[in-house]
């Protein structure tokens, strides 16, 4: 909402263990992960990028402005395909800063994880 005071919280899609986005002042916070886990890493970025699209839209934002975006691979080996997808995303002269990490993630079969804060 305009009105929020600067200090107030918002949180969409929150279930006891987490929301899918939280906004605070105009700075938006969210985490995504693939919707099809034996996917391929192209799919998997695809699917993490265009849920990250819809979720910034709901909080009143878009992907021209990102802030910051750690991606978390569950293997360097799939760096370059992700990039492919990732370089066809991010529009021209908007690209956040970014870091690329390579973890163990929470389900075995996810590709990738990406962490993503966006100004609203």
């Amino acid at each position: 909402e305009e009105n929020m005071p600067n200090g107030s919280i918002e949180r969409l899609g929150t279930t006891r263990r987490y929301s899918d986005v939280v906004i605070h002042a105009d700075t938006v916070y969210l985490v995504e992960v693939p919707a099809t886990p034996d996917a391929d890493i192209a799919t998997q970025t695809r699917e993490v990028l265009t849920s990250v699209e819809q979720l910034l839209k709901k909080a009143g934002s878009d992907k021209s402005r990102l802030l910051i975006v750690t991606l978390y691979l569950r293997d360097m080996a799939d760096y370059d395909a992700m990039n492919a997808v990732w370089d066809e995303w991010v529009p021209e002269s908007t690209a956040p800063t970014r870091a690329c990490v390579e973890a163990r993630l929470a389900h075995p079969d996810w590709r990738i994880e990406a962490v993503v804060t966006a100004a609203r």
